[in-house]
């Protein structure tokens, strides 16, 4: 089977291996778990959300964000120069949301009703919402890269198809992204009296969607930069040098924001009780927000070119930012309000990585067979001396 006019590649490397290891382990936890429930975990009713919820769903979908953020870019707001990541962004999204519904359906006790919501309709609740916006968006992603995988397949009738169909996917995708990623912080607005008041607060959908929509290209960058180092993908400076600027402007809305709220609500002087809680916020503003934007800040005002270390620096640190503040909601901030202390089973630990690990190892065999990244060249995996003109235009719509 060829794709591209190539043979299927995927070449194994020690890391692979690791990956397929995990994979299989996560294989059979998965057949356990269906079978038996969730009483191989450690979540209780006072801990009904544990690391399956915070990798899977609040740290994944947020990270995810990428997707619909690179697509407005270049789609709605015209700006051509990030063409280049536009795609390898879609693919992130697309695996990331088939992550999170997965994970999803491994975190539901009955876990064979999960099509309920779909004739059922719970047209008042924040998770209803979530539930459908997210199945429309995996949906929407899913015909977002069609035209890629169908035309590597040689099915081009197909990937006209659904390239014709791109303005209103982008557009849907906008609008359900904006939705959920904005109600991921509304399903806490309802602990008021639970979640600590560092972290609690109306804007919690404000916060939720303008740090996913700093932190979607954020994600990309890194991406874009391991990418180039495993594929031999050349960095593309205009594109992550406008997807830097991007994510420090909106991540500056967010630190106006979040410091503002603090004041106003009286809790800067909580951010220095020195306890567990006020530790972690402090960690935590100062990974995701003082130190990504004093280095942007500083590059910018003083009419510095960014480089892409500093680049990569900032997307890492924007990163692991958003990672601390959804941990810090989903554990920190409700561990006085549970009474009693969580840790996540090996189950659990094992289930996550190994799920991450399918999704890299689904993100290498498609990158490495698929045209997703511009100067992405199938002889150099499949060892041909002549490169294919098809192949090597990797850009070419």
């Amino acid at each position: 089977m060829t794709i591209n006019g190539n043979r299927i590649t995927f070449k194994m490397t020690p890391f692979r291996l690791i990956l397929i290891a995990f994979s299989l382990v996560f294989v059979g936890i998965v057949a356990y778990r269906l079978v038996n429930g969730l009483q191989m975990t450690n979540l209780t009713d006072a801990w009904p959300w544990g690391l399956w919820i915070f990798i899977d769903v609040k740290l994944g979908v947020a990270l995810a964000a990428g997707g619909f953020t690179t697509a407005g870019i270049y789609y709605v707001l015209g700006v051509k120069k990030v063409k280049s990541v536009v795609k390898p962004a879609i693919l992130t999204a697309w695996l990331g949301y088939c992550l999170v519904g997965f994970g999803l359906l491994m975190d539901l006790g009955r876990w064979y009703g999960w099509w309920h919501p779909i004739f059922s309709w719970g047209e008042h609740s924040v998770m209803f919402e979530l539930y459908m916006c997210v199945l429309l968006y995996t949906i929407v992603l899913t015909c977002e890269f069609a035209p890629t995988l169908f035309k590597g397949m040689g099915l081009v009738k197909l990937s006209s198809f659904f390239k014709s169909l791109t303005a209103p996917l982008v557009i849907g995708g906008i609008a359900l992204s904006t939705m959920h990623q904005s109600s991921l912080g509304s399903m806490y607005v309802l602990t008021l009296g639970k979640l600590n008041e560092l972290w609690w607060t109306m804007l919690l959908p404000i916060l939720y969607y303008s740090s996913a929509v700093a932190v979607g290209p954020a994600m990309v960058t890194c991406e874009t930069a391991l990418a180039g180092r495993f594929f031999g993908h050349d960095w593309d400076e205009p594109a992550m040098t406008f997807l830097a600027k991007w994510s420090g402007y909106v991540m500056s809305f967010y630190a106006v924001l979040r410091f503002s709220d603090l004041a106003i609500r009286g809790q800067i002087g909580s951010l220095f009780a020195l306890d567990t809680e006020s530790l972690m916020c402090l960690l935590e503003l100062a990974i995701g927000c003082v130190l990504p934007l004093y280095f942007f800040w500083s590059y910018k005002l003083r009419g510095k070119v960014m480089t892409q270390k500093m680049i990569v620096r900032n997307a890492v640190l924007l990163v692991l930012g958003v990672a601390l503040n959804r941990g810090n909601v989903v554990f920190t901030g409700m561990a006085k309000a549970a009474g009693e202390s969580y840790f996540p089973s090996a189950a659990e630990l094992f289930l996550s990585i190994g799920l991450v690990s399918v999704g890299i190892l689904v993100y290498l065999f498609i990158v490495e067979n698929f045209d997703v990244f511009p100067a992405h060249d199938h002889s150099v995996a499949t060892g041909n001396k002549q490169a294919q003109p098809e192949a090597a235009g990797c850009a070419r719509a």
